[in-house]
């Protein structure tokens, strides 16, 4: 049995899910420099869940966009949460429902049994805590990819 390749999934829409450190740091990856205004992030807490609608860029097809000279691409995708205890906040102004927000990565900070602190990291200096039972995090596309309105892969400074 071989391992999936990005290239294997062509225009099919993501779904994974990360159950450990391994499979969170690809989730991360892929949602890197996703982008959501803070109107869609919801905390159901009888569901104990903590879902949010990303804009995220195709990063399994950006290098297939830049050899084919095509623009990078952008799809709407659910990133859920499960087992959420509690949710914190920093640098996210409350009742902003208009706020823009940019999401560097999605980490992992365990302690005991199993339980521990998905982190999201967001750029401008905020962050999204949230203590989790157990690491279940899913990432789901939603729409079909468009092209991204700057017609470029973010970049980072050093």
């Amino acid at each position: 049995m071989n391992d999936a390749r990005f290239e294997d999934g062509g225009e099919k829409p993501l779904r994974l899910k990360a159950l450990d450190t391994d499979d969170l740091t690809v989730l991360s990856s892929l949602t890197q420099d996703a982008v959501f205004p803070a109107s869609e992030m919801q905390w159901d807490r009888k569901a104990r869940r903590f879902a949010l609608l990303l804009n995220r860029v195709r990063w399994e097809e950006a290098t297939n966009a830049k050899i084919g000279k095509r623009n990078v691409e952008r799809v709407q995708a659910v990133m859920s949460i499960e087992d959420v205890m509690s949710v914190k906040s920093q640098g996210v102004q409350p009742g902003d429902a208009d706020m823009i927000m940019s999401l560097l990565s999605v980490s992992f900070e365990p302690s005991t049994d199993g339980m521990g602190r998905v982190l999201l990291t967001l750029s401008g200096d905020g962050a999204i805590a949230i203590d989790v039972e157990a690491l279940e995090v899913m990432l789901a596309d939603v729409t079909r990819p468009y092209i991204a309105p700057s017609k470029s892969v973010p970049q980072h400074g050093d």
